[in-house]
């Protein structure tokens, strides 16, 4: 449909929480395209001996994302009240410890849905209040929900280079082409 003066309308999503949560399923979207479009024989492929497999590189989204919508949805969230290691233990646990590629995606599409949910809960007026950075800057805690769909994004770029690198075209790649 056009609109007669600004081109095409859509609906507009309902809150500043809802617009962002769209942007981070899109994104995660995107990690389980491109890792489901590499065989699971592979997801022990790293670069080299100081990088990641790609099975790693899925735990990692896995346990970040548990993480920032735990600190996120906190009411005293504050993501130097511990070190890095400490939040993933209190978020994540043991549970990202898939490596095989069907139970990774499973748990990928699960913690999403968890984490999606855990911010909706908190509410749109939560996510606008400040938290406290890694890096001791301040920010919104949208700002920085904003930051881990960056993170996911880049982690993506990292999946599309292997599969470029173990001979696969990129799953965005692929859709882009029309194939």
């Amino acid at each position: 449909m056009l609109d007669d003066e600004s081109g095409p309308t859509m609906p507009s999503p309902p809150s500043l929480l809802d617009e962002a949560l769209v942007a981070w399923t899109y994104a995660r979207d995107g990690v389980i395209a491109e890792l489901e479009n590499i065989p699971g024989n592979e997801f022990g492929f790293q670069p080299s001996p100081h990088s990641r497999t790609l099975a790693e590189l899925g735990q990692h989204i896995a346990e970040s994302a548990l993480m920032a919508a735990g600190e996120l949805a906190r009411p005293d969230g504050n993501f130097q009240r511990q070190d890095y290691p400490g939040f993933i233990d209190e978020y994540a646990g043991t549970r990202a410890r898939a490596t095989a590629k069907e139970p990774l995606i499973a748990l990928l599409k699960t913690i999403h849905e968890e984490a999606t949910a855990r911010l909706r809960d908190a509410g749109e007026l939560l996510l606008m209040r400040p938290i406290v950075q890694f890096n001791g800057e301040p920010a919104t805690r949208l700002t920085w929900l904003h930051h881990a769909i960056a993170h996911e994004e880049y982690h993506r770029g990292q999946i599309a280079l292997y599969a470029r690198m173990l001979g696969h075209l990129p799953a965005l790649t692929r859709l882009i082409q029309g194939g």
